[in-house]
């Protein structure tokens, strides 16, 4: 071990005179552990909630669809062959989708209607792992019944087993004029995906019953599909137009929410930018604080000088020492933040407890917890950005202790 790293350990252990410099100098080594320990929890809590949300968005919605150019497909079985011919298709479904007005004892609700397969839809969705009561099969043909989010239904007053009016857009001509259609569902299950825009505007019926509600005949809106990586959507995408008629549009996940995931993945890229300033301005005490103890210890500098240390050993001692100090608060914050991070289902509950309050509602942040997800390319961003900072910030401090010359540094001593 080199003596400049002896002196630079013993000057960050050394109780020195000047408690002030000492305070000045654990308050930068905190400041940089806390910014560190912030950055690494918020950018978690928001990979985990764009994880959580696309995981409930898929839940519903599938990685890709096929659709017809007029809102519908006629030879919806030839398409769905021929995507299922693809080796990164994992299941298809068709499906039809219109709006609605859900209405019963007074109540009305405005929702999303989805014709689904029950045998098919399975394959492209994991909406039947989320009910909490009766199961996707229990809609037949010609039953008219239908499967609702547990918010629209406690919206509605009805359960398993009670009756809502389906008004539909499409009206009919009658001779007193333009009436809208309206059938007659039974409630035959309810589910909870967790994002209550879903949970609280989506219904299920079957797929004959939509077509013959919408009057659609024997076409379907489109063909529903799974991919074995949803994160291959795009390209998939593109591979699979060769493969399906011109009148065929293709819409990936990304394109049906470009505009939500561009909005998180801006707001993820400003925190950053933000608590990457706090975490510069900690270490940018040190600078302050090693400008001190250069001051400090002039006379140690002047007998090491005249001993025969150069002035490149002088810089690299007061290198050393501000380099330790960032070292010390980037792995402190790291430790911290990391742990903090892995944790927060069980801290935020105590919390929530302790304010009597619930921090997230999932009618305005769409998930009712806060959701982590500690990513290593973020926590090694985090800590190499702190200590380069810290690096930086003891370059001055230890050029000017190399250039201070041993006569006039013992003149006053």
């Amino acid at each position: 071990m080199s003596f400049e790293t002896l002196i630079a350990l013993r000057y960050v252990r050394a109780k020195r005179q000047e408690s002030f410099i000492s305070f000045i100098s654990l308050v930068s080594v905190i400041g940089i552990a806390l910014g560190v320990a912030a950055l690494i929890i918020v950018l978690s809590v928001m990979n985990g909630f764009q994880k959580e949300i696309r995981t409930k968005m898929l839940g519903v919605a599938s990685h890709l669809e096929a659709s017809g150019v007029n809102g519908q497909l006629a030879d919806w079985g030839l398409v769905q062959k021929a995507l299922a011919g693809d080796p990164r298709v994992v299941a298809t479904a068709p499906f039809v989708n219109a709006q609605g007005l859900l209405s019963s004892a007074g109540s009305v609700r405005g929702a999303l209607i989805r014709g689904i397969d029950p045998a098919q839809e399975p394959g492209v969705v994991d909406v039947g792992e989320h009910m909490v009561v009766g199961k996707l099969t229990d809609l037949k043909p010609g039953g008219f019944g239908i499967v609702m989010g547990v918010e629209m239904a406690r919206a509605l007053g009805v359960g398993v087993g009670d009756k809502v009016n389906l008004i539909t857009p499409e009206g009919q001509f009658t001779p007193a004029g333009m009436l809208p259609r309206l059938k007659t569902f039974t409630v035959a299950g309810l589910f909870k995906v967790g994002m209550f825009e879903y949970d609280s505007g989506f219904a299920m019926i079957d797929l004959s019953d939509a077509q013959r509600l919408f009057r659609l005949g024997g076409n379907v809106s489109g063909v529903r599909v799974k991919l074995t990586e949803l994160m291959q959507a795009p390209q998939v995408k593109h591979d699979l137009y060769a493969r399906v008629p011109d009148n065929v549009v293709l819409t990936d996940w990304t394109d049906m929410n470009a505009s939500y995931f561009r909005a998180v993945q801006i707001e993820k890229r400003m925190m950053t930018i933000i608590l990457t300033l706090i975490v510069a301005v900690a270490a940018f005490n040190l600078v302050s604080t090693l400008v001190m103890v250069v001051t400090d210890k002039r006379a140690d500098i002047a007998i090491l000088r005249t001993l025969g240390a150069s002035p490149g050993s002088i810089m690299r001692i007061f290198m050393l020492q501000g380099a330790l100090s960032g070292v010390i608060g980037t792995v402190s914050g790291v430790a911290g933040g990391v742990l903090i991070a892995l944790n927060l289902d069980r801290i935020v509950p105590v919390i929530e407890a302790v304010l009597g309050t619930k921090l997230l509602s999932s009618d305005v942040y769409m998930i009712d917890h806060l959701p982590s997800d500690v990513q290593f390319a973020d926590v090694s961003t985090i800590a190499i950005i702190a200590l380069l900072l810290a690096f930086f910030a003891t370059l001055y401090p230890s050029w000017r202790a190399a250039r201070m010359q041993p006569a006039e540094a013992l003149r006053y001593e």
